[in-house]
């Protein structure tokens, strides 16, 4: 496949790409990181391939669901293409996974100096110096040094086309981008989604920030306040306190993890924890209101100010962090004139081979498809279940998929299935429930770091596994045995009879399926 034509890369130094790369891309600065991103995700003027008359897939999105379907299927000899409107690698590279795990590192690095004494390491008198501006050029360095994974040459070399404008449908077999119809034998929506915003008074003309900006600061704001107790919530409130922020987070349940049915011996551990970094929580927030006091100023460090009316306080910071959910981007693809159900906010409609129930040749997968986790990891497995099912004739199914979820903070909180008794007592099932704390795990004493635990959640009377719960250094390493449990069928004495390496905090899995074992013991008196 030919490669696309570009009208010349983006550059440094010139102010009109950097506005342009502002106000359409949302990237700043264009710093030298900023640009080879650019050129690889969204390059300036591209014009794609001579279109085939009739592609076998297209995916409309860039994300992990678009990138995967488009050249596994271009890999196995299929006539594939890509629709790529925004920033090639979908959230996930430019402004969720990648960019928040690289804050995270530089966090964690704070939290781990603090704590150099206790392993015989002194350092000099004085306080700890952050260099935010350091921080984030490595940020954006990382992002760039991942970028080529993700950009258009990556797609173009596994034998797929890229198109770099909107796709609409514009009937059941038809695609239209950039005035070019494009008509295809099966089609995937991977549109992804975008942060809601709730109708709180005053927000909407607030310079209120999400996931979608944060990354572009360049200089650390001094108050910071997040709506919202999610997991982006979460990992950025203890990474900016950490960094030297002063942190509050609004949650208007009554304890973390509360809204999805989570552990409760977990949430509580995890505020405590998150409040030894300096991050302050208002559980059962009401917020009334938001006031904008003044404007972003014309420098980084010049922020703006807010209030925010939290029941009867009204509470000033330079940063507003909106991390209430996701919606679904479904509007303004055409997806009536395709036949296609969807609901607003929530996505499109599938069945259990990720086919749209209304349409059977178009599918759809990740952020934009109706009750299913909106995880990185969900989009890239139901990516290749489109794959198999649209153009090899497979029966994969949906329901089949065991999707953990981790929380990146330190420690990690990461679930999988049933992760509880409120969500088995939510669902009606009974069950039985096997801890086992880390304060007595020997790689936890080493490392120094004692709090956490694994509980996994068994069908009552039975070694069936349901889901579990880890909070833990490594958690979100330990979860992924567990997944593996529970998608073979393996009984929690499987878990128990797996030799683990010793010493790792996984031992603290096996130990579940230890206790279970020991309770069956026959008695030798």
């Amino acid at each position: 496949t030919a490669p696309g034509k570009t009208d010349g890369p983006w550059g440094i130094d010139d102010k009109a790409l950097a506005d342009q790369a502002r106000t359409k891309l949302g990237i700043w600065p264009l710093d030298k990181h900023n640009v080879v991103l650019l050129n690889e995700v969204h390059p300036r003027n591209y014009e794609g391939q001579k279109p085939h008359e009739i592609y076998d897939l297209i995916a409309i999105g860039a994300g992990a669901g678009g990138l995967v379907t488009s050249r596994q299927s271009a890999r196995r000899g299929a006539k594939s293409a890509m629709i790529s409107e925004h920033l090639a690698g979908g959230d996930c590279l430019n402004v969720g996974c990648v960019p928040s795990k690289a804050l995270i590192r530089s966090a964690k690095a704070v939290a781990e100096v603090r704590k150099a004494s206790q392993f015989g390491v002194v350092l000099p008198p004085g306080e700890i110096k952050v260099d935010f501006k350091a921080v984030m050029e490595r940020l954006r360095e990382i992002r760039a040094t991942i970028a080529p994974a993700d950009g258009h040459g990556g797609t173009e070399k596994a034998g797929a086309h890229v198109f770099q404008g909107r796709g609409r449908f514009t009937g059941p077999d038809t695609v239209e981008v950039n005035g070019q119809e494009l008509k295809f034998k099966k089609c995937v929506v991977a549109t992804g989604g975008r942060p809601f915003i709730p109708d709180i008074p005053g927000l909407k003309d607030a310079p209120f920030t999400t996931n979608e900006q944060l990354f572009n600061l360049e200089a650390l704001p001094p108050r910071m306040m997040i709506i919202g107790a999610g997991v982006i919530a979460l990992e950025m409130a203890q990474s900016f306190a950490l960094l030297g922020s002063k942190v509050t987070v609004l949650n208007r349940s009554s304890r973390l993890f509360q809204s999805k049915g989570g552990d409760k011996e977990a949430a509580e551990l995890m505020q405590s924890l998150l409040e030894k970094d300096g991050v302050q929580f208002i559980n059962s927030a009401a917020v009334s209101s938001v006031a904008t006091i003044n404007q972003q100023g014309a420098s980084p460090d010049d922020f703006p100010l807010m209030s925010v009316k939290v029941g009867e306080q009204d509470l000033e910071c330079e940063c507003l962090i909106v991390a209430t959910g996701r919606l679904a981007n479904v509007e303004d693809l055409g997806l009536d004139k395709a036949g296609v159900e969807y609901k607003l906010g929530k996505g499109i409609v599938v069945d259990d081979l990720t086919a749209s129930v209304s349409n059977p040749n178009v599918y759809a997968v990740g952020d934009c498809v109706a009750d299913v986790p909106r995880l990185t990891h969900m989009s890239g497995e139901m990516a290749k279940m489109v794959v198999q099912n649209a153009l090899a004739g497979d029966d994969w199914k949906l329901s089949s998929l065991v999707v953990p979820a981790v929380a990146y903070t330190h420690p990690e909180y990461a679930t999988v299935g049933i992760a509880s008794e409120d969500m088995a007592a939510k669902k009606g099932i009974e069950v039985d429930v096997y801890r086992t704390g880390l304060e007595h795990n020997d790689r936890a004493i080493t490392d120094g770091f004692r709090y956490g635990f694994c509980k996994t959640i068994v069908e009552k009377g039975t070694q069936k596994i349901l889901g579990a719960t880890i909070v833990a250094e490594r958690a979100g390493e330990m979860v992924n045995e567990v997944s593996l449990a529970i998608k073979n069928d393996l009984g929690l004495h499987a878990i128990g009879r797996n030799i683990h390496s010793y010493p790792t905090t996984g031992e603290c899995v096996q130990f579940c399926g230890v206790n279970y074992i020991n309770q069956n013991l026959p008695r030798l008196d």
